[in-house]
């Protein structure tokens, strides 16, 4: 089994950050970049606050330009999910379903996944309708009336990214007021094809074998609701992400709250970080957790 210097888990900004720094600094790195690699950047169109890009970049582009800067340094990069890690005689067992590798130091950088509603019928029409991510399926909806549900930055940017091909918009929010940042706020009140419902709450997603409506209800007063239809194509559901802390099952089981790891156990991104989520923050964590990486290892050399 080939043994790495680092081994990296996950392959959003943080990952492959740290993947440029261990490659660069000489040490052996493997990245298990996951079978559907990049993070949630390759769900969005074009990012405009990552600096040194002021015309903006799309997210699938300044992943695919990552990932190339980390193989240029030599990182060795496995399109697999690690399905376990191991910690026995000071080197960590990386188990996936098509490849495994021994480690003296691993960076976690698994990131979020998509929060759903929990809708009776969400997950039966998820791929006919029912959708995370614009950039992916925004095309399949040239014409048509789709949904968002959520009211940050991501909700707001997928609204307006579905704009270049659906014909209407109507972002539904369970509160009478946004979270996402003003300028993005500003963007969405202005367009004409965006509409927004305040107060409300999609009960179900209707359609048999592919969304034809929506049921929600609308706080009137006094927690009185008004049940009603919508008619839409499609519905996006960009209400957050849930860390991926599940390998660190066995490992630190009290992680996040109880932040205890192994030594040569690193953590960096949104996995662990909570406050900010942006492309950034989670670069530069992933920057962090390999210099730590690495001095960590010239301390002890396992």
């Amino acid at each position: 089994m080939e043994l790495f210097d680092v081994a990296i888990i996950g392959s959003g900004p943080a990952g492959l950050t740290a993947a440029i720094y261990t490659a660069r600094a000489g040490l052996k790195t493997v990245v298990f970049a996951g079978t559907k690699w990049g993070g949630q950047l390759m769900q969005t169109s074009v990012v405009e606050n990552f600096p040194g890009f002021p015309d903006g970049i799309d997210g699938p582009v300044l992943m695919e330009n990552m990932k190339k800067q980390a193989e240029k340094f030599g990182a060795k990069i496995i399109f697999e999910n690690v399905i376990s890690i191991q910690l026995t005689a000071n080197r960590y067992l990386l188990t996936a379903a098509g490849a495994s590798a021994e480690a003296r130091a691993v960076i976690l950088a698994t990131g979020a996944e998509t929060k759903w509603l929990g809708l009776p019928n969400e997950q039966r029409l998820i791929g006919h309708g029912v959708s995370s991510c614009a950039t992916c399926d925004g095309f399949f909806f040239k014409g048509k009336k789709v949904a968002v549900v959520g009211g940050g930055d991501a909700a707001l940017e997928e609204a307006l990214f579905l704009t270049k091909f659906a014909s209407e918009v109507t972002i539904i929010h369970r509160r009478d007021s946004f979270r996402a940042s003003q300028i993005m706020q500003d963007r969405v009140k202005k367009h004409p094809k965006i509409k927004i419902l305040w107060n409300t709450q999609i009960v179900d997603v209707l359609g048999k074998e592919k969304v034809e409506s929506l049921k929600i209800k609308t706080l009137i007063s006094n927690l009185k609701f008004q049940i009603s239809n919508l008619s839409a194509d499609g519905v996006f559901i960009a209400i957050g992400h849930r860390p991926n802390t599940e390998l660190l099952s066995s490992l630190a089981p009290g992680f996040p709250d109880h932040p205890d790891l192994p030594a040569g156990l690193f953590v960096a991104g949104e996995v662990v970080e909570r406050k900010y989520k942006q492309i950034i923050t989670s670069a530069a964590s992933g920057c962090q957790a390999a210099l730590d990486a690495q001095k960590w290892l010239e301390a002890n050399n396992p």
